[in-house]
């Protein structure tokens, strides 16, 4: 699966580049129609220790999944995000097979 990766107010080093396609490429055993997604690494400024945030887009035919997570490390919030688009791709499964 393409992904656009973006990082914002920091620099992304490739080690975490790749661990998040990584993660998000075992989505497409779930749904292998995935067209493209984004991926959006925001170091939040607030004093909280959970300041590292993670929103992914996936584009699908005729829909698009969003998940957006906040954690520790960005490693951390990768893996709830995708847990969170795995969700979305079973619901949205089952919601077409139904029709």
């Amino acid at each position: 699966m393409k992904l656009q990766m973006h990082s914002i107010r920091f620099i992304a080093d490739q080690s975490l580049i790749t661990f998040i396609q990584k993660k998000a490429d075992k989505l497409d055993r779930f749904f292998d129609r995935i067209i493209d997604g984004e991926v959006f690494m925001r170091l939040d400024k607030d004093n909280n220790m959970e300041n590292k945030i993670i929103e992914i887009k996936l584009n699908i035919p005729r829909n698009q999944l969003f998940a957006k997570e906040r954690a520790k490390t960005f490693e951390e919030a990768s893996d709830l995000a995708v847990e969170a688009l795995k969700k979305q791709i079973i619901k949205h499964k089952d919601k077409i097979t139904a029709h």
